[in-house]
């Protein structure tokens, strides 16, 4: 028999939990653990996927493929797209966005870090300030049919349907407890990585760009703010291909950026250049090293959370300089496939500013490259 939440009060839920209800009073989670509040908001910006205009990489002007891509003409739109993203804010007003923590920088397009611990529960209030509906759709958590964000023929009705779809200018909670199933086994280590993202149609979403990470600890292996207490640095990293002809953006853009866009090809296929220079090969948003630089430290145990989007991806995610542990193997190279998320353990033994790219060829053409350093 399907389970529903009801809002008894504004500070108590209940929950359907592992084959039970457990009430969740205050800061007590439904499973022994606390609720873990956030506040996020979609809404719509100018991204800019190579704000110098130059290659990082190379330190020359772009050239190329990249040079193409990334300059407006009658084939291509240029770096800079509107787009959609998730933003956190500080409190249910959402007048004061949170600040981004520096070693969070290098997150770039996706929206914030959302943490807990088997056993917590998360809450998130979601605001729209977007022009089209949204909604927020996790991987891996526990949700009722009202947390789901994810609009399909399931029997349900009335508020099992509030999530389907915010509306511009509308709030919707999302409530997502955390069991076990959620957390890291035995061969991951001490945490696991899942991803959100807007669901309300799913290809337009994320290709506008809807879509963050987050980051389960084993029960007993947190520290206070949730992270695992084997770990000294973390970072999440898309090797995202936003598909910028699927965006519900697409005639914005071209409006804004193409030389004369009655002219435009709207009927593009794979066997178009326009459409693939619409292709955008980002690391986190950015492409040719403008991904903010990543620093670690010798010896530090890093753990690095690395996945895909939407689109029809295949990514071979490369580190110079350093091996990692994924997947019970010692390694320097992952196959990452569409919307899979991995993750790998490294301590850095060689110092330097190192390159960290895909291996396919034509998405390290078109820019799929960052750099990290070790100090």
């Amino acid at each position: 028999m399907r389970r529903k939440t009801i809002i008894a009060a504004a500070s108590t839920l209940t929950i359907g939990l592992a084959g039970a209800c457990a009430a969740v009073l205050g800061d007590a989670g439904g499973n022994g653990g606390v609720v873990r509040t956030y506040y996020l908001a979609a809404e719509e910006v100018d991204w800019d996927y190579a704000p110098t205009g130059e290659d990082r990489i190379s330190g020359r002007p772009l050239e190329g493929l990249g040079a193409m891509v990334m300059s407006p003409g009658p084939m291509s739109l240029g770096r800079i797209y509107k787009k959609a993203i998730f933003r956190e804010y500080t409190d249910s007003t959402f007048a004061e966005v949170k600040p981004r923590p520096k070693e969070w920088e290098h997150l770039g397009i996706l929206g914030p870090l959302l943490r807990a611990v088997v056993g917590d529960t998360f809450r998130i209030v979601f605001r729209n300030k977007a022009t089209r509906p949204h909604t927020l759709h996790p991987h891996g958590v526990i949700y009722n049919k009202d947390s789901e964000g994810a609009p399909y023929v399931d029997g349900t009705s009335g508020a099992d349907q509030a999530d389907d779809g915010v509306p511009p200018g509308g709030t919707h909670t999302y409530v997502w407890p955390v069991p076990e199933r959620a957390g890291p086994t035995d061969h991951d280590g001490s945490s696991v990585f899942w991803m959100y993202h807007s669901h309300a149609n799913e290809n337009r979403d994320v290709n506008a760009g809807l879509l963050g990470p987050m980051i389960v600890t084993a029960r007993g292996k947190a520290k206070p703010d949730g992270s695992p207490i084997d770990v000294d640095r973390e970072l999440v990293v898309m090797f995202g291909e936003f598909d910028e002809n699927a965006s519900w953006y697409y005639e914005d853009n071209i409006k804004a950026h193409a030389p004369d866009p009655a002219k435009w090809n709207r009927m593009a296929t794979f066997a178009d250049f326009s459409y693939l220079a619409g292709l955008r090969e980002s690391i986190n948003g950015f492409s040719f090293g403008h991904t903010p630089e990543m620093v670690v430290k010798l010896g530090e145990r890093v753990r690095w959370y690395v996945f895909a989007t939407s689109n029809f991806e295949v990514h071979a995610p490369h580190w110079h300089g350093q091996t990692v542990v994924a997947n019970g193997m010692r390694t320097d190279m992952l196959a990452l496939l569409t919307m899979q998320m991995v993750t790998a353990n490294m301590v850095p033994d060689n110092r330097g500013t190192w390159l960290f790219h895909c291996h396919v060829a034509p998405h390290l053409e078109a820019g799929m490259q960052a750099t990290f350093r070790v100090e």
